[in-house]
């Protein structure tokens, strides 16, 4: 690691913890002179939540990358292809038939639709041993849609666990404790140390099947193994905190600009780049109305749009140079 990088992680630090501090202060009840009752909300309400949006930022900034990398193509995004819809049809469908009352049942759920919806979406975009860019972000679309009014016809039936099932909808780091964050943990600390110890192959991977299978890869079993680890992420996270869409499109482009190209430096700033996105949102979330509470996944997805319209715009110039 070379001095550059080390003082960039030092200041990323600096500014997560300064993130971290400031979330812990913010939201419905005043933090003012640590009182005893201030020092509870700070640790069994507060802390838990700002560990979580670090989790959550890392996990979808990190599979982001992958998918970007996997697929060869900058607008792939577990939000967007429709993984995350698919992982909370799984969780939706897990709370009707009461498994959310066992502890992976929701996330088993969760992760066994967002691996179904993953292989869809290959199978319905690949044409011949390629995956179609146009085909690829149609069928994520279509999937998201589909998988949508699913979710919206099982609420209309079932009204009584209707509330659960637009918690995970609209993404909401409220409720969670450390248990939550354990488990999530788990899934994500494992889950970037894999997809790191892969940065080599996803270098390779971006210029194609062929290169990569002359430098000695073993393409497929590379892109299952990233997948699935990826996909379990997303799972866990889905069954925790709901569908929070766009950050694992906007960080990676934000951190490829500074960075540079390879996934080896993309991967660890992307880890830092969706802490610092992830609690910049969440503190808006929890502030912008206070002492009420926006869905988290509405304010990601409110600064994701406008971003995903820019890329495209600036795909359809490139077509037209």
């Amino acid at each position: 690691m070379n001095k550059k990088n080390i003082i960039y992680y030092f200041l990323l630090s600096i500014i997560v913890i300064a993130l971290c501090f400031i979330a812990m202060m913010v939201g419905s009840s005043d933090i003012s002179n640590f009182s005893s009752n201030d020092l509870y909300i700070i640790y069994n309400l507060r802390l838990p939540r700002v560990i979580m949006c670090c989790l959550v930022g890392s996990a979808l900034s990190v599979c982001g990358t992958a998918y970007q990398a996997i697929f060869r193509n900058p607008l792939s995004d577990p939000y967007i292809l429709g993984v995350s819809s698919g992982a909370s049809l799984g969780a939706s469908i897990a709370i009707v038939i009461g498994l959310d009352v066992f502890i992976l049942g929701i996330s088993l759920m969760a992760f066994v639709f967002a691996f179904i919806t993953v292989i869809l979406i290959m199978k319905i975009s690949q044409v011949g041993n390629r995956l179609h860019t146009t085909t690829l972000l149609l069928s994520g679309i279509s999937i998201n849609f589909l998988f949508s009014a699913i979710i919206s016809i099982i609420m209309f039936i079932d009204q009584e666990d209707m509330h659960k099932i637009y918690f995970w909808t609209m993404g909401s780091f409220s409720g969670i404790k450390f248990n939550d964050d354990i488990i999530v943990g788990c899934f994500v600390v494992l889950g970037c140390l894999i997809i790191r110890f892969y940065a080599k192959e996803l270098n390779a991977l971006l210029f194609g099947n062929m290169t990569a299978r002359s430098l000695g890869i073993n393409v497929e079993k590379t892109k299952k193994i990233i997948l699935i680890v990826s996909t379990l992420m997303i799972g866990s996270v889905v069954a925790y905190c709901g569908v929070i869409g766009f950050v694992g499109l906007i960080v990676p482009h934000i951190v490829r600009l500074i960075v540079g190209n390879d996934n080896r430096r993309i991967l660890p700033f992307s880890i830092f780049g969706g802490m610092i996105f992830m609690l910049i949102s969440d503190i808006i979330s929890r502030t912008i109305i206070a002492p009420s509470e926006l869905p988290i996944g509405s304010i990601t997805s409110l600064i994701g749009s406008p971003f995903f319209i820019y890329l495209l715009y600036n795909a359809k110039k490139k077509l037209h140079s």
